[in-house]
């Protein structure tokens, strides 16, 4: 099962069953997408711990960690809050980018330079075995936990068209994301509307650029200091034979 209906999440998924390096496969309930887990209360509860999660990755910016609070404190929960260092969508000097998919393609690419340390940082997290099942989660789950988890499944091997059209799954959440956050957040209604699309094309597009920079995702990760020991851990604990 590849999306989990918990009553106060609303972009929960698993990575796992996407074909990657040698014909193998992402093994399933190792690896799980979401967005913010502070709203995790006792309707969500059990449906959450019945995954058996060791480990949770929070990439929001520390104003939104004080604002909304963490993932509540399970037993035998680890907590690590990872903050990839990125410019303020307002502040972007290219707001006049006619293309969206371009446009937050180019936001992803700021994350992976500016935030390259704690994106490096969660691949580390992720590719210790030990550490599984792991949730990797920001606000909307949609792009900082994108680029994490399309950084991950490239070095898996994954077909960047699996990765893009696993991001863009996404958009299935996005209005009953954005109906809440409208009640809790107002400003949000006068949110662009390009902050809330995830189209496949913008993680296509964000994927290309890093091949052309770097010949392979894996290179990326190893020229912004992942270990050469961390991506056959990765492979290790994460691909599996098909049945």
């Amino acid at each position: 099962m590849r999306s989990y209906d918990h009553p106060n999440l609303f972009n929960f998924r698993d990575l796992g069953g996407y074909r990657g390096r040698d014909g193998r496969t992402v093994r399933w309930r190792r690896l799980f997408r979401s967005d913010s887990l502070s709203r995790i209360d006792p309707a969500d509860a059990a449906s959450f711990t019945a995954l058996g999660v060791r480990t949770v990755i929070d990439l929001r910016r520390p104003r939104e960690v004080a604002r909304d609070g963490r993932v509540p404190e399970f037993a035998g929960l680890t907590y690590h809050h990872l903050h990839p260092e990125h410019a303020e969508w307002e502040d972007a000097t290219d707001n006049d980018e006619p293309s969206d998919a371009r446009w937050l393609a180019n936001r992803y690419l700021d994350l992976a330079y500016g935030g390259a340390a704690a994106m490096v940082a969660a691949v580390a997290v992720i590719a210790e075995a030990d550490n599984a099942p792991v949730v990797v989660h920001c606000v909307a789950g949609k792009d900082r936990t994108g680029v994490v988890a399309a950084l991950t499944l490239a070095a898996l091997g994954v077909n960047e068209r699996d990765i893009a059209e696993d991001y863009a799954l996404t958009a299935a959440a996005t209005d009953r994301f954005t109906e809440h956050m409208r009640r809790v957040n107002p400003e949000m209604a006068t949110m662009p509307a390009r902050y809330l699309m995830s189209p496949a094309e913008a993680m296509l597009l964000f994927l290309g650029d890093l091949h052309r920079r770097h010949g392979s995702v894996r290179a990326y990760l190893l020229e912004s200091g992942l270990s050469e020991a961390h991506l056959a851990a990765l492979d290790a604990h994460l691909l599996e034979d098909p049945a």
